[in-house]
């Protein structure tokens, strides 16, 4: 199985990318983590709908066919870690590739959202984009690590 972050925005401070890449590399094998950044789209004189669409087109492109689609919005599911852990279980039961969908500064096309398969929200505070990539990537790792009774959870 292999979980898919796909984030909007290229630019990403030096301290993110390490944290990032520190917590890619301790996933096992059998869970593969990637990153693909899509392209902001250019605000300037452009209207919402245009904005969305544009950066809609670029996250489904970036999608593979048949993954799970889990849109990050402020309006989803509220998760504890725990049953953060419990959806990764059952994502891994049913072996699909899992698409977790942050969006650019204005969200995520409305359309999109809806069509998601889930939507989770990582935090009722408004986060950078970068700090939810490393708070998104940090909670998947504990989720992993939960199921695997490895030692990095503690309650």
């Amino acid at each position: 199985m292999r979980l898919l972050i796909v984030a909007v925005g290229q630019r990403i401070p030096d301290w993110a990318q390490t944290a990032w890449a520190d917590y890619a590399k301790r996933f096992p094998p059998e869970l593969k983590v990637e990153l693909k950044a899509v392209k902001t789209e250019p605000r300037g004189s452009k209207t919402l709908d245009t904005i969305y669409a544009a950066e809609r087109s670029r996250i489904e492109a970036a999608i593979p066919k048949g993954a799970r689609v889990v849109a990050l919005d402020e309006r989803g599911t509220s998760l504890r870690t725990q049953a953060l852990a419990d959806r990764l279980k059952h994502w891994q039961l049913e072996s699909d590739d899992v698409a977790l969908v942050i969006g650019g500064p204005d969200g995520l096309d409305p359309a999109f959202r809806q069509a998601a398969h889930e939507r989770i929200r990582l935090s009722d505070l408004t986060l950078p984009h970068a700090f939810a990539r490393v708070l998104l990537i940090e909670q998947l790792y504990r989720a992993w690590s939960i199921n695997a009774n490895h030692p990095y959870h503690r309650e």
